[in-house]
This record gives structure tokens, sequence and C-alpha cells, in this order.
């Protein structure tokens, strides 16, 4: 039948991909818009074989083959069918399995039922072999298409190369069309400046008692400003991160913050922070190893609803079907989107003028039920079912930048 049909090992493609633009295969390192990368194979299959595409197969890897947020994505647009093997962790190492089977299976399938003229294969991986001298037999050309490699070499099995009929190369100007390298430049930080009192704590000195007890508790003494992590609710203890980089300092943590015992009022760097109370504690759900907290909730947060008790079942199944189609997955992009629902659904103003004030603690049934919503774009996957402390951060970093967007526009005056 006079049409074809592409065949996508994924793992390759985002993996070349990844080479290419940020100079190492983790996917993590880049940013895909999926919907101009499945337009884009489908206008270069259908010129290239002078075919049109009966459909696009996405092979990839999953844990426990479960569908991630781009699978979701992916397997709602039209002409996309998505494929999963599993994805398992060995010697600290993540690795497909399954994948080349299903491709293998598939494309000699096609090829036996004269479901089409021409298949497009778009991976490296030599296993594929048999499946495409198979396919051939029964009369289907193949056509094998590379990533262009960062070092300008061949990044496919030679064999398969020599026996795909034709090979083209997907090269830098084509793949930027619809991925892009992550920046690297540390945490994303708010594009805006911390609010006064925040700034003066920043460049404030910490008293010395602060001091000594942070490196008592650091491998090595650690003389710089407060830490940037913040941790979600309920994590494990572990070691404390790797210093941030130097010049870059975010928004303090509830320990530096109850060291210091700053006035919210400071607005100016000449003040002096008195040194700290000795039961001086900054009660924050995010840092629950390092502080105490009430046995109940306290009581300027008790009034504050979550985003689940002010959303609808009709506005769930929408906000579903944005997450699949429109939200890309980027930390602070996921934090900004859950602000601005909880925001619009508020019954009274008066709710977002009351978390205003308790800026940079977010309280602790809005702080998890934010991670837990963050889980869905795939922050969990290749970290031991945790959110990286730098995803941490750039999350609540989106949702206050999205609050403090709205409280400005309604003028909703900012904690004194």
């Amino acid at each position: 039948m006079d049409r074809c049909v592409v065949l996508v090992d994924a793992g390759y493609l985002l993996g070349a991909a990844a080479s290419l633009l940020a100079g190492e295969p983790a996917r993590s390192r880049i940013t895909v818009d999926h919907a101009a990368l499945i337009q884009g194979l489908r206008e270069r299959a259908e010129a290239d074989t002078e075919q049109p595409l009966l459909r696009i197969y996405w092979f990839d890897g999953a844990p426990d083959r479960v569908p991630q947020p781009e699978h979701r994505r992916l397997r709602v647009m039209p002409r996309v069918t998505v494929r999963l093997g599993a994805l398992t962790r060995s010697d600290g190492r993540w690795a497909q399995k399954g994948v080349d089977a299903a491709m293998h299976a598939e494309l000699t399938e096609l090829a036996r039922n004269r479901a089409c003229s021409d298949v497009v294969l778009v991976t490296g991986d030599g296993d594929l072999l048999p499946g495409l001298m198979s396919a051939k037999e029964h009369g289907v050309a193949v056509h094998l298409w590379a990533v262009q490699a960062a070092d300008g070499d061949y990044n496919q099995s030679e064999d398969l190369v020599a026996e795909a009929d034709e090979r083209r190369v997907l090269d830098r100007a084509w793949i930027t069309k619809a991925v892009r390298a992550k920046e690297t430049g540390g945490v994303c930080a708010p594009p805006a400046p911390p609010r006064p009192e925040i700034a003066a704590i920043l460049s404030a000195p910490l008293p010395e008692a602060a001091l000594a007890a942070s490196a008592g508790r650091a491998s090595g003494a650690r003389t710089a400003g407060p830490r940037e992590e913040s941790a979600p609710a309920g994590r494990e203890e572990h070691d404390d991160p790797a210093p941030p980089p130097a010049g870059h300092r975010g928004v303090p943590t509830p320990k530096d913050l109850a060291a210091l015992r700053a006035p919210a009022s400071l607005t100016g760097p000449q003040h002096q922070p008195p040194a700290p109370a000795p039961s001086a504690t900054l009660r924050w759900s995010s840092d629950r190893g390092l502080v105490e907290r009430p046995a109940g909730e306290p009581p300027e947060t008790a009034s504050l609803p979550t985003l689940a008790q002010v959303t609808s079942a009709e506005q769930r199944w929408a906000d579903r079907e944005e997450d699949i189609t429109t939200v890309g997955g980027d930390p602070f992009e996921v934090g900004q989107v859950f602000a601005r629902r909880w925001m619009e659904r508020l019954p009274e103003t008066a709710h977002l003028q009351k978390l205003s004030t308790l800026y940079p603690r977010i309280p602790h049934r809005i702080d998890g039920e934010l991670l837990r919503y963050a889980a869905r774009f795939g922050l969990l996957a290749h970290k031991d079912d945790q959110i990286d402390e730098h995803d941490r951060y750039a999350i609540r970093a989106g949702f206050w930048r999205e609050i403090d967007v709205r409280a400005a526009a309604e003028h909703v005056p900012a904690a004194e």
C-alpha cells in the first residue's frame, strides 16, 4: 500500500539530540516541544518517501511501563501510537528493556501485512538489522534516519547503515526546531528580585552562633551565606547538598530565618540582626528535620483552602486535559500553573492576601499538594522517587512568581 510509516526509537533520538545540543546524552538536559517534533517528523517523512503518512510509532521506556507525562501527551496526538518498554535501574544506570524487540515485531508485522510501502526508522541499534532485512524481503523500502553526531562520526550501527535503502541525517538546524538545551547556570530563580525584607536578610551576615552550628554539621567549614535548598515535607534525612555557585543566593531556609530573627520590616542593609533567641524556631513545612512543628496547624494558615478543595469535577477534568496537551513540565512552569489555578478559584481575595503575608513560606497542606502535582510531570523519574533539590526550588519559585504577579495586579499588599 502506498503510504509510509515512521518508527522512532525515542531513546536514540532524544539521547543523540542531547549529546548534540548539551554535550551529554542525558535527556534531562534538554526540553522537547513534542508537537513540533511530531509535525517535523511527519513533514520530513512525507517529503522523503513521497508517500502520505499512515502512522508514527513512538517507542520508549518507562518505569514499570507506566506512561510518563510526555507519553500521555504523545498518545493523544493524531497519527501517533506510543509503545512502551520497561525502564530498569542497574548499577546506578537506567536502561530500556523490550524497546528493540517491540520495534522489531512492529516492523516485521507491518511489512508482512503490506500495510505500507515505505518505513522510516529513526534508530541506531544494530539489533534491528534482522527486522530491517525482513521488511526489505517483503518489498518495503527502508529509510534510515540518523541524528547528527556531536563529534561528526556515526552514531548508528554500520551494518544497519549498510543495509538501509536510503539514509538521511537530521542535522542541528532540524533538531533545534523542536529541541533545545536547558540552561545550566544553577537553580532556577524567580525572574523578579526578592522582596525588600528578604533582600535585607540575604545581605545580612549570619550570627557567629549560627555559623558555628553550620560548620559543625557540615563535613568542611562553611562560612558562606544561607543555604538555598528547601526540601519537601516528609523528606528523608540525607547529606547536605554541595554549596551553591558563588554569587547566587536564593530564598533563605527556615533555619536561616529562625537564626537571624530579623524583623520583616527590614529594608536597609545597614541593619545588623540581633543574636538569635535560645528558642528561636520558624515553622515551615519544607524543613521538618530542622525546626519544631506544633501539634495542630497554625491558625494563620488553617483557613487557606487547598486546590483540591476549590476545584470542581469539571475543572479537574479540564486540568488533566491541559496537563496532557499544554503544560510542558518545566519545574518553574509547573509551579506557575498550580498557583494560577489556585488563585483563579479562590472564593475570596482575603485568602490571597493572607498567603502573600506568609512569603516565602508555603503552608504545609498547599506545599505538599504542590509537590504531588509536580510529580505528575515526571520530575520523580530517574531520581529514586525524590524530586531533585534544584527542581523543588524552581517549583516553589514559579509558584511565588505567579502569586506576586497576581497580587501586584490586584494591589494586594505584601507583608510588612
